[in-house]
C-alpha cells in the first residue's frame, strides 16, 4: 500500500504539471476592479481595489516592482534571485487627477488608470512603453496570478533564459519549470533553466520585465492572442520588476544590478575543456592527456563523469578506476591540465556511506509533511536529495568537497540538478515535499526551480572555504535568475545535428542577455556522432562561446579534435590555437561582465535594437565589443552571408574592408569561422600556448583596426586568485588617433599594482596610408627593422606593404607611452 500511496503522489504530480497549461488558459480569472483608496509610504505606494492591493515599488528612476496581493496580504518578502533590495531614495512625483494616478521618476511615469486599475508605462517624454491588457490586466484564480498586457505589433521580445528554438520569442508560449530533457528539438519546451525575465524592443526603445516567481510559470508572448501577451503562476505571488533602457545595455545592467554579477572566473576555466561520459579507466585519462600535448593542441582542462566514483556515490573515488587521485592528479597538473568532476545532488540511501549517515543525523534531506525522508531513484539507486535552501544543510554540503579538493580537483561539475528523478512520471521530486525555504517551510512545488541555483550556491561556497585563495569553478545544468552568481551554465544534452548546430546560437545568446555571461554547448553534440565537417565548425564556434567544451553520451564514438583524421585534426587545432591567441581579448571580455552584466555573445539585436534587419537574426552575434561572429551552421558551405551593422568592417583573416549597413559575402572557408573586426577596435592578444598558465604573456600585442579616434581598456591580473578584489591588477587605456599625414597610439598609465614579468610589446596597426617617414616612442627615434627580423628584436618598427600594416615592438612599461607615427 505504501509503494501505491506513493505511485498515485507521483502520478498527481505529473497531472498537476499537464494540467496547469490548461488551467492558466482557460481559468475563471478575476481581474482587479477600479482604485478605491491609495497612499504613499516614501518610495512605496499601496493601491487598494476591493480587497486587494498593489504595491508599486520605486527602487530607481529606471526600475519599477509592482506586487499583487489577491486578499489584501503580501506574502513573504524573500528572494533567492534579488541581491540588492536596499536602493537610495528616489523620491517619486505623485499626483492625482480625476481619471488616474501618475508616479514620475526623472525616467519613467507609471499611469495608474483608475477604472478600472490597471497600469501604463511611459518614459519621461511620453513615450508609451508598456500597458496592462484593458480587459484583464492582473487577475488571479485561487492560488494563480498573471497579468495581461497589450503586445504592439511593432514589439519584440528576447531572453527567457534557456530557450530552444528562434532568438525572437515573440508569438511563442513558454513554461517555466527546470527539466530534464535529453535530446531535445527546436520545440522542445520546458528545458533545464528557468530565467523569468525578458526584454520588450519597440522601434529601438528597450524596457525588460523581471518575473521573481519561482513556481511553475508561463509567459505567452501572442500566442493565445496576436495583439496581448501575459505571463503568470499556479502559485506564489504577482512579482515583477519593470525595468527601463531606453538601451537593451542598460536595462541588462541595471537588471544584474538587481539579481548580481558573475564573479571573475578563474583564466584557464576560458581554455579548453575536454569532457565525455566517461573518461576512465586513470590509464585512459592519462592517454588523453598524453594525446593533447603530443599533438600540441592546446587543453586546459579534463573531466571525469560518474564512473570516478565509487558506485555512482558522490564525494568518493573509484579505487578500480582510479586508485590514486591525487597522485593522477599532480601528475597531470605538472603538464598543465586541471580536473573536473561531476556532482549529482542525489546521495545513496545506505547506511554504510558516510555522506549518507552525516545528511540523516544532521537532518539535511528532504521530507514529506508527515517527517519520512522523501527518496527517489537515480544513478546510484534509491537517493535522499539535500535540501539546499536550509544554510545549515549548504555548509554541510560544502564542507563534503574536501574528498575532491585534497585529492587536487579544480573545477566541480552540478548535473542532475532540475532535480531530476528517474522512473516517475513527473521527472522530479513530488510536489508535496518540503523544504526549509530559509525559515519558510514550503513545498517543492515552490523551491524546484531554485533547486539547482541553491545546490551551486553551497558548492561554491564550500569550495571557497576549502581554497579560501584561488577562485572556483562551478558548472550547472539547472539554475533560476541569479544564478550565474555561483556557476556557470551549458545548454545540456543536445544532439550531434546540424539542427542543434544552429539552435546553439539563439540559445546562448538569449542566455547571456538574461544575465548568464557565462554559457556554452557541448561542442559536436551529446546525443549521437558528428561528423567531421559538424565537428569542426562546431568547434569553430566553441571559440567564441565563453565556455568551450567538448561532450558526448555513453558509447559514442571518439569526440576528440583528432577523432576524424588528419584534415581536420589541423583544421581543430588551429581553431583552438586562435582561442588561446584571444585569451587576452577574451579574459578583457569576461572581465566586463562581470563589472557591468554585459556578456561576451551580445545578439544584433541587442547591440543595435534601432535595425529592424536584426530583430530576427539569431545567426551572428558580437563577442565582446568588436569582434562580429558569424559562424558557418550549415553542411557543405564555404561563403557566408553576413547583415553588417553601420560603420566600417574589417576580415579578420584577410583584412578586407566592408562598409557597413549592408548585406557582405564573405569567405568561409572549412578550416575558419568568418570574423569581422569593428572600425575602431583594439585587439590584445598572445602567443599560443598549450595551457592558459603555461608562460606568461610574451610579447602583448594589441591590433589597431581603422578609425579616426578609438579608445578601449586592456586588464590583466594574476589569473586564479582573488587580488583582483584588493587592487592586485593592472588596467592601462589604450586608445589611437589617426589624422591626414599621422597617427598616434597611446598605451596609458597603469591602474592597479599588478605587474607581470618583463615583456615586449608589439603593436600591429592596419589599415596603414603607406610607409611610416618616422615612428617615436614618448619622443625617442625607434629604428626601422626588416619585418623578418622584428620577432628577434627587442626594439623597432617595420612595414608591411602587402597588408598595408605596421608593425612596432617595444618594452613593456607601467608608465603612460605614446608611439607618435608620421608619413
Amino acid at each position: 500500500m505504501k509503494r501505491a500511496g506513493s505511485l498515485m503522489k507521483r502520478l498527481l504530480g505529473a497531472v498537476f504539471l499537464c494540467a496547469v497549461l490548461v488551467g492558466t488558459l482557460l481559468g475563471q480569472w478575476r481581474s482587479l476592479g477600479d482604485l478605491d483608496s491609495y497612499r504613499v509610504e516614501g518610495e512605496r505606494i499601496i493601491l487598494a481595489s476591493g480587497s486587494s492591493a498593489v504595491q508599486v515599488g520605486v527602487l530607481a528612476p529606471d526600475l519599477i516592482r509592482v506586487r499583487l496581493a489577491p486578499d489584501g496580504e503580501f506574502q513573504p518578502d524573500h528572494s533567492w534571485a534579488v541581491v540588492k533590495s536596499e536602493w537610495p531614495p528616489v523620491r517619486p512625483v505623485v499626483l492625482e487627477t480625476e481619471d488616474d494616478l501618475r508616479i514620475a521618476t526623472p525616467e519613467l511615469v507609471l499611469i495608474v488608470e483608475k477604472k478600472p486599475l490597471r497600469l501604463t508605462f511611459l518614459d519621461s517624454s511620453g513615450t508609451l512603453l508598456n500597458r496592462d491588457d484593458e480587459a484583464r490586466g492582473m487577475c488571479w484564480d485561487g492560488g494563480a496570478v498573471r497579468v495581461w498586457k497589450e503586445m504592439p505589433e511593432s514589439e519584440n521580445y528576447y531572453g527567457f533564459g534557456e530557450k530552444a528554438g528562434a532568438l525572437n520569442r515573440k508569438f511563442k508560449h513558454m513554461t517555466m519549470w527546470n527539466s530534464d530533457i535529453p535530446a531535445y528539438r527546436a520545440d522542445t519546451d520546458p528545458l533545464y533553466q528557468t530565467i523569468p525575465f525578458f526584454y520588450g524592443i519597440n522601434r529601438g526603445i528597450a524596457h525588460g520585465i523581471f518575473f521573481d516567481n519561482s513556481h511553475w510559470s508561463s509567459f505567452d508572448m501572442g500566442k493565445e492572442f496576436p495583439d496581448r501577451y501575459s505571463f503568470g503562476a499556479v502559485g506564489g505571488e504577482l512579482n515583477y520588476y519593470f525595468l527601463y533602457g531606453p538601451s537593451p545595455k542598460k536595462v541588462l545592467s541595471r537588471f544584474t544590478e538587481l539579481v548580481g554579477r558573475m564573479p571573475l572566473p578563474p583564466r584557464w576555466a576560458l581554455g579548453y575543456q575536454q569532457c565525455r561520459w566517461s573518461y576512465f579507466p586513470e590509464s585512459r585519462v592519462r592517454k588523453l592527456a598524453g594525446d593533447f600535448r603530443s599533438r600540441r593542441i592546446p587543453c586546459d582542462v579534463i573531466y571525469l563523469d560518474i564512473d570516478y566514483m565509487e558506485g555512482y556515490r558522490i564525494f568518493t573515488w573509484s579505487k578500480k578506476n582510479f586508485p590514486d587521485p591525487r597522485k593522477m592528479i599532480a601528475d597531470l597538473g605538472r603538464d598543465g591540465f586541471k580536473i573536473v568532476v561531476i556532482v549529482d545532488p542525489g546521495i545513496k540511501a545506505d547506511s554504510a556511506y558516510h555522506a549518507y549517515r552525516s545528511g540523516l543525523a544532521g537532518d539535511h534531506f528532504l521530507k514529506y509533511p508527515d517527517g519520512r525522508t522523501y527518496i527517489g531513484k537515480v544513478w546510484p539507486g534509491a537517493c535522499a536529495f539535500p535540501d539546499f535552501s536550509k544554510a545549515t544543510t549548504r555548509e554541510w554540503w560544502g564542507r563534503n568537497f574536501d574528498v575532491l579538493t585534497e585529492a587536487g580537483v579544480r573545477g566541480f561539475w552540478n548535473d542532475m540538478n532540475e532535480p531530476s528523478v528517474f522512473d516517475v512520471p513527473s521527472k522530479t521530486i513530488d510536489i508535496d515535499v518540503l523544504h526549509d525555504d530559509n525559515g519558510l517551510r514550503t513545498s517543492h512545488a515552490k523551491n524546484h526551480n531554485v533547486y539547482g541555483l541553491l545546490m551551486t550556491r553551497a558548492t561554491i561556497e564550500g569550495v571557497r572555504k576549502l581554497r579560501p585563495t584561488e577562485r572556483p569553478f562551478v558548472l550547472t545544468r539547472a539554475s533560476y535568475a541569479g544564478g550565474h552568481r555561483y556557476s556557470a551554465a551549458w545548454t545540456g544534452d543536445n544532439i550531434a545535428s546540424w539542427e542543434h548546430l544552429e539552435m546553439a546560437v539563439p540559445m546562448m545568446l538569449n542566455l547571456s542577455i538574461s544575465g548568464q555571461p557565462f554559457v556554452g554547448t557541448d561542442i559536436g553534440g551529446f546525443v549521437g556522432n558528428p561528423d567531421g565537417e559538424l565537428y569542426a565548425r562546431w568547434l569553430q564556434l566553441g571559440v567564441f562561446s565563453p565556455l568551450m567544451r567538448t561532450h558526448t553520451e555513453w558509447g559514442s564514438k571518439d569526440q576528440e579534435p583528432w577523432s576524424y583524421g588528419p584534415k581536420f585534426e589541423s583544421i581543430n587545432k588551429a581553431s583552438i590555437e586562435l582561442r588561446y591567441r584571444l585569451l587576452p581579448y577574451i579574459y578583457n571580455v569576461m572581465v566586463q561582465a562581470s563589472e557591468t552584466g554585459l556578456p561576451a555573445m551580445r545578439p544584433l539585436a541587442f547591440e543595435y535594437p534601432r535595425d529592424p534587419r536584426f530583430s530576427r537574426d539569431g545567426t551572428a552575434f558580437l563577442f565582446g565589443d568588436d569582434l562580429l561572429i558569424a559562424p558557418v551552421l550549415w553542411p557543405g558551405m564555404t561563403k557566408r552571408d553576413v547583415q553588417l551593422p553601420k560603420g566600417l568592417w574589417f576580415d579578420y583573416w584577410t583584412g578586407e574592408r566592408y562598409e557597413g549597413g549592408t548585406n557582405a559575402t564573405v569567405d568561409a572557408p572549412i578550416d575558419r569561422i568568418p570574423i569581422l573586426v569593428k572600425g575602431g577596435g583594439i585587439i590584445p592578444t598572445q602567443q599560443i600556448v598549450q595551457y592558459s598558465d603555461q608562460a606568461p604573456i610574451n610579447p602583448l600585442t594589441f591590433s589597431f583596426y581603422p578609425a579616426d579616434i578609438s579608445v578601449r581598456t586592456c586588464y590583466e591580473d594574476d589569473g586564479h586568485t582573488f587580488g583582483y578584489e584588493r587592487g592586485v591588477y593592472l588596467k592601462r587605456v589604450v586608445s589611437q588617433k589617426r589624422t591626414l599625414g599621422s597617427m598616434e597610439i597611446s598605451v596609458g598609465n597603469s591602474e592597479g599594482s599588478y605587474r607581470p614579468p618583463a615583456r615586449s610589446r608589439v603593436l600591429q596597426i592596419l589599415g596603414a596610408p603607406g610607409r611610416p617617414s618616422s615612428i617615436r616612442s614618448s619622443e625617442r627615434p625607434l629604428p626601422p627593422v626588416a619585418l623578418s627580423s622584428l620577432r628577434r628584436t627587442k626594439l623597432g618598427w617595420s612595414y608591411d606593404s602587402a597588408s598595408k600594416t605596421i608593425w612596432v615592438k617595444t618594452p613593456d612599461v607601467w608608465e603612460a607611452q605614446i608611439y607618435s607615427i608620421a608619413f
